[in-house]
């Protein structure tokens, strides 16, 4: 009998006796539910190899992969057999295959083959699989990137020293040599600059591509601006511009500099590319949907010039790309001007689409959604 306890008697009570069935029931929830908390997607296996449980994340990597499936029927890579094979022979190894599936679309898959516990027969192998695909793509982004700047860069600088040289040395009293190299060192010193500049630029809009702006602007008040600010550049070759705007208030939700940046961008890009003595149209319209009641907020940058090639188009976003590299360099080109528009649009959740056609010219446009008036 248990302790006097303010006049009640209170009997002793026994904790229940946990039997084999219970405990077995309860270590089998236990790495269930581990199994339902990784990150990544995840499967365990039987002394059979015969699938025994997998979490919520394997049917968007394998929607082929079921409970009670044979691994050796829905997986054929070699490596991964055979690491299997391995860590049921080795109880404390994890073993790591990189391995590649080219259906229905080509990815690199990594998987972690680990030991679990002898005891749990359904359970002897907890596979974990990591989709690699974006992170090896990124990569390979980011190593083209650092060449190709490289690259862009080190051909001014090469122009640079090799004139230098030349100044120091043979042409060191040459009046008229040295008015030309000095000329041509500038040019290309401008060249690096804008390089320089249009990087930064890239970045900054990467850095923020996670942030929603918050500001509010009209758009046609923007075009009007970056023609304004155009307008001394088009008259000096010869360029019309011409801005057609919509007369009421057309607000988005923008970063006012951000969305200027890519409209100069293409307008700059019209003014390069298009047809000498040529016009620019600058246009700002408004799409309606009756069904939603919501409506869309476009301007779009229309040249005169050669047009573009169809099979050029889907990589002109591309950092560095150009139709015409030596064309490109020639007019003060980067390559990375509408990769900078893309970045930008991206984080305005709007788009960019471009059209062009070999003899009539090519259209950009940047479509954003309309905020209300009020």
């Amino acid at each position: 009998m248990a302790p006097f306890n303010r006049g009640v008697y209170l009997p002793s009570v026994a904790p229940p006796k946990q039997t084999d069935r219970t405990r077995a029931a309860s270590s089998d929830d236990s790495w269930r539910a581990i199994i339902n908390a990784l990150p990544d997607a995840a499967l365990t296996i039987d002394a059979n190899g015969v699938i025994s449980h997998q979490n919520e994340k394997i049917p968007s990597l394998f929607p082929e992969m079921r409970v009670g499936k044979a691994m050796d029927q829905l997986q054929r890579d070699p490596d991964l057999m055979s690491a299997i094979a391995k860590a049921l022979e080795a109880p404390c190894l994890a073993i790591v295959v990189k391995f590649v599936e080219r259906f229905p679309f080509t990815r690199t898959i990594e998987a972690t083959v680990t030991r679990l516990d002898p005891r749990l027969e359904s359970a002897c192998l907890v596979i974990t699989f990591r989709d690699l695909t974006e992170h090896e793509r990124l990569e390979r982004m980011r190593a083209d990137f650092v060449a190709n700047a490289s690259h862009e860069l080190r051909t001014p600088l090469a122009a640079l020293q090799g004139y230098v040289e030349t100044l120091q040395g043979p042409a060191r009293d040459d009046e008229a040599a040295r008015v030309r190299f000095l000329g041509i060192m500038l040019s290309q010193a401008q060249r690096m600059s804008r390089l320089v500049d249009d990087l930064l630029s890239l970045s900054r809009v990467e850095m923020r591509a996670h942030l929603t702006p918050q500001g509010r602007a009209d758009i046609s008040d923007i075009a009007a601006d970056v023609v304004q600010s155009l307008e001394s550049i088009a008259s000096q070759q010869g360029t019309a511009i011409e801005l057609t705007r919509l007369n009421d208030p057309a607000f988005i939700r923008a970063d006012r500099d951000e969305v200027v940046q890519a409209l100069q961008n293409l307008v700059h890009n019209a003014l390069k590319y298009g047809r000498e003595n040529g016009r620019v149209r600058v246009i700002v319209t408004r799409q309606n949907d009756a069904k939603s009641g919501s409506s869309k907020l476009s301007v779009s940058v229309k040249d005169d010039g050669h047009g573009i090639e169809a099979n050029h188009l889907p990589r002109l976003v591309e950092r560095f790309y150009r139709v015409n590299p030596a064309s490109s360099r020639e007019k003060g080109g980067t390559g990375l001007g509408l990769a900078i528009v893309k970045h930008i649009m991206a984080r305005h959740r709007g788009d960019l689409t471009i059209a062009s056609e070999l003899g009539s010219g090519s259209t950009f446009t940047l479509s954003f959604d309309e905020l209300p008036v009020g």
